[in-house]
């Protein structure tokens, strides 16, 4: 046993806890595969590194992003979308490893969607101060499917907003292990993350924290 698992020995997921109608906070859910995700997480980013991608406004995004799947989510200036090939390769998405598959269906399995089929995992990587302006996920073809999210490293706080962008969120803390699952009713709901604070890091990443997102898109 290493000293990190003895640092989470005491440590078990805990009962979903519901943040909106067909949304749930999962704490805990993959602690016990954190060390294995976060290795999987550099064995993708070796074939499609992070990078900033720029919005179709021209702003370069505070949180660095990978892809592996099927499709990979891209934006630069002629818009967002999928794409099934890396535009800095021109290369296909290096193939979705089983462990996410499984662990993305499992969680949404734990949250009342069984039968998740995952074609797309968005890999976000947050250093100091990088966020996540509220948003919709709309870019999927498929809006019967749910979200699945994983938070490796560093704490940040999730916001989970309404069908408007002008409803007020609600506040979450995301730890590390913790997993979010949203649909149904709230697939649509607006979403984003804090900038991650100063302060902000954990033993296996320092001051980063990991996001893995979970989408179906056609």
């Amino acid at each position: 046993m290493s000293p990190t698992d003895d640092l989470f020995a005491d440590l078990s997921p805990a009962a979903p806890e519901q943040i909106a109608e067909g949304a749930w906070l999962l704490r805990g859910f993959v602690l016990g595969e954190a060390e294995q995700l976060l290795d999987t997480i550099q064995q993708v980013a070796s074939q499609a590194p992070f990078r900033h991608q720029v919005t179709p406004g021209g702003y370069s995004m505070s949180a660095a992003m990978s892809s592996c799947g099927d499709w990979g989510w891209v934006t630069d200036r002629q818009g967002y979308r999928y794409s099934a090939k890396d535009p800095l390769t021109d290369q296909p998405w290096p193939a979705l490893p089983a462990l996410l598959h499984e662990i993305a269906a499992r969680a949404a399995t734990v949250a009342g969607y069984p039968d998740f089929e995952p074609q797309a995992c968005l890999i976000n990587r947050y250093e100091t101060g990088a966020r996540m302006a509220l948003h919709q996920d709309r870019d999927e073809a498929d809006f019967d499917a749910p979200i699945v999210s994983l938070s490796l490293g560093a704490p940040i706080s999730f916001l989970f907003g309404g069908m408007q962008r002008s409803d007020k969120p609600s506040r979450w803390l995301l730890q590390h292990g913790d997993a979010v699952v949203w649909g149904g009713k709230s697939r649509l709901h607006f979403h984003g993350v804090a900038p991650l604070g100063k302060r902000a890091e954990h033993p296996l990443t320092g001051a980063v924290r990991y996001n893995l997102t979970f989408r179906k898109v056609t």
